[in-house]
């Protein structure tokens, strides 16, 4: 006969104390656990924008831009790992996580748009001086951030996002295509990249242990890409993406006037931004700082601890002895 689970287990576990030593009740019921990731939005010209935030406010901050086809869920174990010691925000762009998605008619989807949106989202929630990690997409946002106020960046991180020739291969021929001809045909020819099975490809290619990567990372992206109207606004941004290349050289001329605090990190496997696109980082900025890393595109799936470890080492390094540069402004 089974005993009441509550009894079983009451009587068959030793008795412990609630109290952490050193520390009295009261104080482990009031004190906030910074670390802890909210889930905030605030309104941009009519448009929500959901985002992640973790750590003490008047930390230094760090910016996280994430790629394509995810959003700030892949910064879901990073925003911990760094809160304890930086005030951490990561925002979804319109058309991606939780964000907004307004029709195409009244929201062109672009990343001078994007940039711009995310310009004013930092100054809505009191990013004044941010680190910018950026990844995939995040690296043609950011890097127009930082262009185009280099003042507001104290350092960057990358991630698998591209600022050169050099990173993007024949793999991109038929984009390439479709950004020459902008015609119905090619479009269509791309639509398979919104599909379960290339957003699968994109965070197992490349990896050697598979079972490092979570299901619910590539599952969550797709239901979002299942969205009605979706798929197209990813159709508008894969074709704006023309807009990137002609920019490297503004970006790289960033990185050798300014040389900006860098840690480039890239797994080296990835097909998409190839590991050749990590190497030209320190010919424009030999302080910059690069570790390959033995996976793919999404290295954080499986390498998010040792990314981690690099940025604290790196931030720490680099940014943290400034001081606190950022402030909590009240969000209407």
């Amino acid at each position: 006969m089974i005993r009441d689970i509550s009894v079983l287990a009451a009587s068959s576990l030793p008795a412990m104390s609630s109290k952490i030593p050193g520390q009295s009740a009261a104080s482990s019921l009031t004190e906030p656990d910074t670390a802890q990731t909210h889930f905030r939005s605030v309104s941009i010209y009519g448009v929500k924008i959901s985002y992640r935030e973790a750590g003490p406010p008047d930390a230094p901050a760090v910016l996280l831009l994430h790629g394509f086809p995810a959003s700030s869920h892949m910064f879901r174990d990073l925003i911990p790992r760094l809160a304890d010691r930086y005030h951490v925000v990561a925002p979804d762009y319109p058309g991606c996580g939780y964000s907004d998605s307004p029709e195409r008619a009244a929201f062109a989807y672009t990343f001078d748009n994007y940039a711009g949106l995310i310009r004013k989202f930092t100054e809505r929630v009191g990013l004044d001086r941010y680190a910018l990690y950026v990844m995939d997409y995040g690296a043609p946002v950011g890097f127009r951030l930082a262009t185009d106020a280099p003042d507001k960046v104290s350092a960057l991180i990358v991630q698998n996002g591209n600022a050169y020739a050099e990173g993007m291969t024949d793999l991109w021929d038929p984009i390439r295509t479709y950004w020459n001809t902008g015609s119905n045909a090619d479009r269509e020819s791309l639509r398979w990249q919104t599909s379960l099975k290339a957003t699968q490809w994109q965070y197992t290619d490349g990896v050697k242990d598979v079972s490092l990567v979570s299901p619910d990372a590539w599952t969550l992206d797709q239901a979002l890409l299942d969205r009605p109207g979706n798929q197209e606004i990813q159709l508008d941004l894969i074709y704006d993406y023309r807009t990137n290349p002609p920019l490297y050289p503004k970006w790289q001329a960033y990185f050798r006037e300014r040389q900006p605090p860098t840690l480039v990190v890239w797994g080296q496997n990835d097909k998409i931004f190839v590991s050749a696109g990590a190497a030209p980082y320190v010919r424009d900025n030999p302080k910059a700082v690069i570790h390959m890393l033995d996976t793919g595109h999404f290295a954080l799936e499986t390498h998010g601890r040792q990314i981690a470890g690099l940025i604290h080492d790196f931030l720490d390094h680099n940014v943290a002895s400034v001081g606190p540069v950022s402030r909590q402004r009240p969000i209407k």
